[in-house]
């Protein structure tokens, strides 16, 4: 049991390594705070999307802006796509590959910012959610893995984890730059 520990810890700071090392991941990850802190400084919001693990992420990426991250601050604007009702509903009556980008048709408005979660870039409904999110005028940003997938193509800004055997270094990966966006744009809003 101890080696599992032991080899999992090894190669989650590998990949952290090589993911931290690469200065084009430093130039995205900053342009991309910038581009989300310009939009909130405008009155617009972030809307947040992805599939399972991912959704987690989207989710918590936006708890961290509306509520708070390390230190209590106003309130900023971001919402996931995570209502159940709204989910299930979207699933009855619409294809389960248009259930993001249905709620994006609904709330966002040009000049709000969409982030995209993906640890394979080739999410179906995350690939519509960006597709519709570009026709209304967003910027997209898409964390991805693997080689990005179709959605590096639709993304204003694309971060890409390192290539893994699994996507868990991927979505580990994924939470450190969120949680760096978050860092980011509070010091661009309140300092």
């Amino acid at each position: 049991m101890k080696s599992i520990i032991r080899n999992s810890l090894k190669e989650a700071e590998v990949v952290l390594s090589e993911f931290a090392d690469n200065p084009r991941n430093i130039d995205a990850i900053n342009n991309a705070a910038n581009i989300m802190a310009q939009a909130i400084a405008n009155g617009n919001k972030i809307v947040a999307c992805g599939n399972g693990g991912s959704l987690c992420d989207a989710t918590h990426f936006a708890e961290e802006l509306t509520a708070r991250f390390r230190e209590n601050r106003k309130g900023l604007p971001a919402i996931a796509v995570n209502d159940p009702a709204f989910i299930t509903c979207a699933l009855n009556d619409f294809s389960p590959t248009s259930i993001f980008a249905r709620y994006v048709e609904a709330v966002a408005v040009k000049g709000d910012v969409l982030l995209a979660i993906s640890t394979s870039g080739n999410s179906r409904n995350i690939i519509e959610a960006a597709s519709a999110a570009k026709k209304i005028g967003l910027n997209v940003i898409a964390l991805t893995g693997k080689d990005g997938g179709e959605l590096a193509n639709l993304a204003d800004v694309e971060i890409r984890a390192p290539k893994t055997k699994f996507s868990d270094r991927a979505q580990e990966i994924h939470i450190k730059v969120i949680h760096i966006f978050v860092e980011c744009i509070e010091e661009k809003i309140f300092k």
